[in-house]
Protein backbone atom coordinates (compact mmCIF):
# COMPACT_ATOMS: atom_id res chain seq x y z
CA UNK A 1 0.00 0.00 0.00
CA UNK A 2 1.77 3.12 -1.09
CA UNK A 3 0.67 6.14 1.36
CA UNK A 4 2.39 9.05 -0.76
CA UNK A 5 2.96 9.97 -4.39
CA UNK A 6 4.28 7.67 -6.88
CA UNK A 7 7.83 7.61 -7.41
CA UNK A 8 8.75 10.09 -10.04
CA UNK A 9 9.65 9.07 -13.95
CA UNK A 10 10.33 12.54 -15.19
CA UNK A 11 12.02 15.36 -14.33
CA UNK A 12 8.90 17.22 -13.85
CA UNK A 13 6.90 14.53 -11.41
CA UNK A 14 10.24 14.34 -9.49
CA UNK A 15 10.44 18.45 -8.73
CA UNK A 16 6.43 17.99 -7.36
CA UNK A 17 7.24 15.58 -5.55
CA UNK A 18 9.87 17.63 -3.95
CA UNK A 19 7.72 20.90 -3.68
CA UNK A 20 4.90 18.21 -2.20
CA UNK A 21 7.16 17.85 0.88
CA UNK A 22 8.22 21.23 0.82
CA UNK A 23 5.14 22.23 1.74
CA UNK A 24 4.59 19.73 4.00
CA UNK A 25 7.14 20.22 5.93
CA UNK A 26 5.95 24.07 6.64
CA UNK A 27 2.08 22.98 7.17
CA UNK A 28 3.98 20.60 9.65
CA UNK A 29 5.96 23.65 11.43
CA UNK A 30 2.69 25.44 11.29
CA UNK A 31 0.33 23.16 13.17
CA UNK A 32 3.30 22.23 15.40
CA UNK A 33 3.57 26.00 16.58
CA UNK A 34 -0.32 26.49 16.69
CA UNK A 35 -0.75 23.31 19.29
CA UNK A 36 2.38 24.62 21.30
CA UNK A 37 0.35 28.12 21.42
CA UNK A 38 -2.91 26.48 22.21
CA UNK A 39 -2.05 24.31 24.72
CA UNK A 40 0.43 26.93 26.40
CA UNK A 41 -2.81 29.24 26.00
CA UNK A 42 -5.38 26.03 27.68
CA UNK A 43 -2.41 25.39 30.87
CA UNK A 44 -1.55 29.11 31.69
CA UNK A 45 -3.88 30.26 34.34
CA UNK A 46 -2.08 34.17 34.70
CA UNK A 47 -4.79 36.86 33.35
CA UNK A 48 -3.74 40.69 33.14
CA UNK A 49 -6.50 43.71 32.89
CA UNK A 50 -3.72 45.79 31.72
CA UNK A 51 -3.40 43.85 28.51
CA UNK A 52 -5.87 45.36 25.98
CA UNK A 53 -3.57 45.43 23.46
CA UNK A 54 -0.25 44.00 21.65
CA UNK A 55 0.97 46.02 18.78
CA UNK A 56 3.85 43.36 18.14
CA UNK A 57 2.42 40.63 18.63
CA UNK A 58 -0.48 41.84 15.77
CA UNK A 59 2.54 42.96 13.57
CA UNK A 60 4.19 39.78 13.56
CA UNK A 61 1.28 37.65 13.10
CA UNK A 62 0.53 39.59 9.91
CA UNK A 63 3.67 39.64 8.62
CA UNK A 64 4.64 35.88 8.93
CA UNK A 65 2.13 34.59 7.12
CA UNK A 66 3.09 36.42 4.33
CA UNK A 67 6.58 35.60 4.16
CA UNK A 68 5.64 31.51 4.99
CA UNK A 69 3.22 31.92 1.43
CA UNK A 70 6.21 33.84 -0.23
CA UNK A 71 8.29 30.49 0.70
CA UNK A 72 5.53 28.53 -1.29
CA UNK A 73 4.65 30.92 -4.09
CA UNK A 74 8.21 31.20 -5.43
CA UNK A 75 8.64 27.87 -5.76
CA UNK A 76 5.40 26.84 -7.43
CA UNK A 77 5.53 29.37 -10.01
CA UNK A 78 8.52 28.27 -10.80
CA UNK A 79 7.08 24.55 -11.39
CA UNK A 80 3.97 25.99 -13.32
CA UNK A 81 6.20 27.94 -15.80
CA UNK A 82 8.51 24.75 -16.23
CA UNK A 83 5.26 22.70 -16.75
CA UNK A 84 4.08 24.66 -19.47
CA UNK A 85 7.26 24.65 -21.78
CA UNK A 86 8.13 22.87 -24.48
CA UNK A 87 11.55 22.77 -25.84
CA UNK A 88 12.57 21.25 -29.29
CA UNK A 89 10.59 17.83 -28.75
CA UNK A 90 12.48 14.88 -30.35
CA UNK A 91 8.76 13.01 -30.65
CA UNK A 92 5.16 13.84 -31.22
CA UNK A 93 2.55 11.63 -29.65
CA UNK A 94 -0.69 12.96 -30.64
CA UNK A 95 -3.62 10.84 -28.24
CA UNK A 96 -7.19 11.24 -29.21
CA UNK A 97 -9.85 9.96 -26.71
CA UNK A 98 -13.09 7.82 -27.93
CA UNK A 99 -16.24 6.52 -25.99
CA UNK A 100 -14.37 4.63 -24.21
CA UNK A 101 -10.32 4.00 -25.29
CA UNK A 102 -7.75 5.52 -26.80
CA UNK A 103 -6.13 6.05 -29.84
CA UNK A 104 -2.67 7.26 -30.86
CA UNK A 105 -1.07 8.93 -33.53
CA UNK A 106 3.19 9.07 -34.01
CA UNK A 107 3.31 12.51 -36.21
CA UNK A 108 6.80 12.17 -37.23
CA UNK A 109 6.20 8.55 -38.70
CA UNK A 110 4.41 7.24 -41.48
CA UNK A 111 0.80 5.29 -40.79
CA UNK A 112 2.37 4.96 -37.00
CA UNK A 113 -1.25 4.78 -35.19
CA UNK A 114 -3.34 2.46 -33.77
CA UNK A 115 -6.09 1.98 -30.87
CA UNK A 116 -5.61 1.08 -27.53
CA UNK A 117 -8.25 -0.93 -25.42
CA UNK A 118 -8.15 -2.32 -21.79
CA UNK A 119 -7.72 -6.00 -21.76
CA UNK A 120 -10.64 -7.80 -20.22
CA UNK A 121 -10.45 -9.26 -17.09
CA UNK A 122 -10.80 -13.13 -18.37
CA UNK A 123 -8.08 -12.64 -20.90
CA UNK A 124 -5.38 -11.61 -18.48
CA UNK A 125 -2.10 -12.70 -17.10
CA UNK A 126 -0.31 -13.21 -13.86
CA UNK A 127 1.76 -10.85 -14.82
CA UNK A 128 -0.92 -7.75 -15.84
CA UNK A 129 -2.47 -5.32 -13.65
CA UNK A 130 -6.61 -5.79 -13.63
CA UNK A 131 -8.19 -2.22 -15.12
CA UNK A 132 -4.44 -0.86 -16.17
CA UNK A 133 -3.17 -2.87 -18.90
CA UNK A 134 -4.05 -2.85 -22.45
CA UNK A 135 -3.54 -4.56 -25.60
CA UNK A 136 -1.35 -1.64 -27.47
CA UNK A 137 1.13 -0.01 -25.39
CA UNK A 138 2.35 3.37 -26.19
CA UNK A 139 6.48 3.08 -26.68
CA UNK A 140 8.14 6.24 -26.27
CA UNK A 141 11.93 6.42 -25.80
CA UNK A 142 13.65 7.57 -22.42
CA UNK A 143 15.81 10.83 -22.54
CA UNK A 144 13.91 11.97 -25.18
CA UNK A 145 12.17 15.46 -25.19
CA UNK A 146 8.15 14.10 -25.97
CA UNK A 147 5.09 16.69 -26.89
CA UNK A 148 2.05 15.04 -26.47
CA UNK A 149 -1.20 16.03 -28.03
CA UNK A 150 -4.37 15.39 -26.94
CA UNK A 151 -8.21 15.75 -28.28
CA UNK A 152 -11.19 13.79 -28.04
CA UNK A 153 -13.47 12.25 -30.65
CA UNK A 154 -16.77 12.36 -28.84
CA UNK A 155 -16.96 13.72 -24.68
CA UNK A 156 -14.40 14.99 -22.38
CA UNK A 157 -11.66 12.97 -21.27
CA UNK A 158 -8.46 12.91 -19.07
CA UNK A 159 -5.08 11.85 -20.79
CA UNK A 160 -2.86 10.85 -17.17
CA UNK A 161 0.35 9.74 -16.58
CA UNK A 162 0.39 10.03 -12.36
CA UNK A 163 4.67 8.81 -11.89
CA UNK A 164 4.86 11.37 -15.25
CA UNK A 165 2.82 14.60 -13.32
CA UNK A 166 0.93 14.66 -17.09
CA UNK A 167 -2.69 15.27 -16.51
CA UNK A 168 -3.88 17.04 -19.64
CA UNK A 169 -7.68 17.45 -20.55
CA UNK A 170 -9.23 15.68 -24.23
CA UNK A 171 -11.51 18.22 -25.45
CA UNK A 172 -13.74 17.53 -28.76
CA UNK A 173 -12.61 20.03 -31.40
CA UNK A 174 -10.07 21.20 -29.19
CA UNK A 175 -5.97 20.23 -29.47
CA UNK A 176 -4.11 20.44 -25.77
CA UNK A 177 0.01 19.87 -25.72
CA UNK A 178 2.07 19.21 -23.14
CA UNK A 179 6.03 17.75 -22.95
CA UNK A 180 7.57 15.62 -20.74
CA UNK A 181 10.55 13.26 -20.99
CA UNK A 182 10.90 9.49 -19.37
CA UNK A 183 13.96 9.29 -17.34
CA UNK A 184 13.90 5.42 -16.51
CA UNK A 185 12.85 2.68 -18.84
CA UNK A 186 10.10 0.32 -17.20
CA UNK A 187 6.29 0.33 -18.07
CA UNK A 188 4.32 3.68 -16.82
CA UNK A 189 0.13 3.17 -16.00
CA UNK A 190 -2.48 6.32 -15.98
CA UNK A 191 -6.15 6.49 -16.64
CA UNK A 192 -8.27 8.74 -18.09
CA UNK A 193 -9.33 11.20 -15.13
CA UNK A 194 -12.63 12.93 -16.62
CA UNK A 195 -15.59 11.52 -15.88
CA UNK A 196 -16.51 10.58 -19.32
CA UNK A 197 -19.59 8.07 -19.53
CA UNK A 198 -20.45 4.02 -17.67
CA UNK A 199 -16.60 2.64 -18.98
CA UNK A 200 -14.74 5.74 -17.55
CA UNK A 201 -13.19 3.52 -15.36
CA UNK A 202 -12.01 1.34 -18.13
CA UNK A 203 -9.84 3.21 -20.46
CA UNK A 204 -6.26 2.73 -19.00
CA UNK A 205 -3.00 4.08 -20.21
CA UNK A 206 -0.30 2.13 -20.58
CA UNK A 207 3.54 3.76 -21.68
CA UNK A 208 6.44 1.31 -22.49
CA UNK A 209 9.62 3.51 -22.02
CA UNK A 210 12.37 2.26 -23.69
CA UNK A 211 16.43 3.26 -25.19
CA UNK A 212 16.00 4.74 -28.42
CA UNK A 213 17.52 2.13 -30.61
CA UNK A 214 14.45 -0.21 -29.32
CA UNK A 215 12.28 2.37 -30.34
CA UNK A 216 13.66 2.92 -33.42
CA UNK A 217 13.72 -0.75 -34.17
CA UNK A 218 10.01 -0.55 -33.16
CA UNK A 219 8.83 1.77 -35.18
CA UNK A 220 10.47 0.82 -38.52
CA UNK A 221 8.40 -2.69 -37.92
Amino acid sequence: LNMSLQDGASPIMEQLVFFHDHVLMIMLMITTTVLYMMITLIRNKQTSRFMLEGQMIETTWTIAPAIILVFIAMPSLRLLYLMDEVHNPALTLKAVGHQWYWSYEYSDFTKLEFDSYMIPQEEQQESTFRLLDTDNRIVLPMNSPIRLIVTAADVLHSWTIPSLGVKTDATPGRLNQTSFSINRPGILYGQCSEICGANHSFMPITIESVPAKYFINWASK
